[in-house]
């Protein structure tokens, strides 16, 4: 039997729906109110994660806690050796702001976090994790009980008639931790059991607990997108989008005569290495000139990593390919080379096309140091407002276009 039909005969993961029926003369308890309120709430539980899936829906954003009155200004003089109050010296300032917004964790719970709150990262760590400079940052369904309220009538099992609480407040609890947090897996988040309740938002790096935490040390892409599946995208590209370049530096690019050389794209999760087969990135070259006097013609190339020699190489996944020229042809001054690949025959894990649109050209170069300032202009944030950019609109599938020009200095 196979994991697929193995994971076909497991059970549905939701409890047993049954509501109240109603009929004359019936006695009614607590415990009936409360079995039917559960039935509806495990109704729109179950709606919620099969239907919609989970993740953050809005808001929801870590960042630098404003500083308090106590805090030194940013451009204050360090104090000479042996002159800092011990009490000041020892004030731990690294916290971060987490702001209103909505969430669904992998149960189909909403989070609803009302208002901005400020989170001391020392304190809500646990003691045992502390020993870090990197944390995680997340939220965490949670319900309270308040109103108290006394009973009119006793209960008959109850020793005293103290207060109960009336009603069950739903809130969230923020959680923090040292160890990097487990990764969700599961190819369908609707029939398979969750195990992860917390929602992450944001890894913190180089936390010192004694100063304030910098803008530049949040990334908030750890944070998962809300919808049923999360789609696999390209995060990054050798090359730089609309870029001109000399000969010999789109030579050295294609790998024409370097065995070490040629264009590198790179996922954000595993593909299948056997759907990078022949034609999936096909290189097109549209030579200089205007009118009928240009001409194109196709460069031609082939995977060397994964090794194209294996058949889709030694490992089964891969989370980026390198393309290699393998022809001699070269370019010439004024040529433009087209990039063409075709995301919808490359597979993830779960099988699932690659979202592979180049979302305005703008899926950042694997070494961001080498990409102009300019290079993208404005819209330095996607429109979810968390960066960096990636390829993609939610849709899957799809081809990644890019070019690049040829041009003698």
């Amino acid at each position: 039997m196979t994991e697929t039909e193995t994971s076909r005969t497991e059970e549905f993961d939701a409890p047993p729906l049954r509501r109240l029926r109603y009929f004359h003369g019936q006695m009614l308890g607590a415990r009936d109110f409360q079995r039917e309120q559960e039935y509806h709430r495990e109704k729109l539980r179950l709606r919620m994660r099969c239907l919609l899936g989970y993740g953050v829906v809005c808001g929801l954003h870590v960042e630098p806690a404003p500083r308090g009155e106590d805090d030194c200004p940013p451009d204050a003089e360090a104090p000479a050796e042996g002159e800092a109050d011990r009490t000041e010296h020892t004030r731990r300032r690294a916290k971060v702001k987490l702001t209103p917004g909505l969430a669904v964790d992998c149960d189909g719970n909403e989070v609803v976090v009302r208002g901005s709150c400020e989170i001391d990262l020392w304190k809500a760590l646990p003691p045992d994790e502390r020993d870090t400079d990197t944390v995680w940052v997340g939220i965490e369904y949670a319900e309270r009980p308040v109103e108290p309220t006394r009973a009119v009538y006793n209960d008959a099992c109850a020793d005293t008639s103290d207060c109960e609480f009336g009603w069950t407040e739903e809130c969230h609890k923020v959680r923090v931790t040292g160890c990097a947090p487990p990764v969700d897996e599961r190819c369908d988040t609707c029939c398979s059991p969750c195990e992860h309740k917390v929602l992450w938002l944001a890894r913190i790096d180089c936390v010192d607990w004694y100063e304030p935490v910098h803008r530049d040390q949040i990334h908030m892409n750890v944070r998962r997108a809300f919808g049923r599946h999360l789609p696999t995208v390209i995060t990054g590209i050798n090359w730089i989008h609309g870029h001109t370049y000399t000969i010999d530096e789109a030579k050295a690019l294609l790998g024409t005569q370097d065995q070490d050389g040629g264009l590198v794209v790179r996922f954000s999760a595993d593909v299948r290495s056997d759907t990078l087969r022949p034609g999936v990135v096909e290189l097109q070259v549209i030579e200089g000139g205007s009118g009928r006097n240009a001409s194109t013609w196709y460069m031609g190339g082939a995977f060397a990593e994964p090794d194209a020699e294996t058949d889709g190489g030694c490992d089964e996944f891969t989370q980026g390919f390198r393309y290699r020229q393998t022809t001699r042809e070269t370019l010439q001054d004024g040529d433009r080379l087209l990039i063409t690949v075709r995301a919808a025959f490359i597979l993830d894990r779960c099988c699932r096309p690659v979202d592979g649109t180049h979302v305005g050209g703008r899926v950042p170069t694997i070494d961001a140091e080498a990409t102009p300032a300019a290079a993208h202009g404005g819209c330095h944030l996607p429109p979810s407002g968390i960066g960096p950019w990636t390829s993609g609109t939610g849709a899957g599938g799809d081809v990644f276009e890019s070019w690049f020009f040829v041009k003698e200095r």
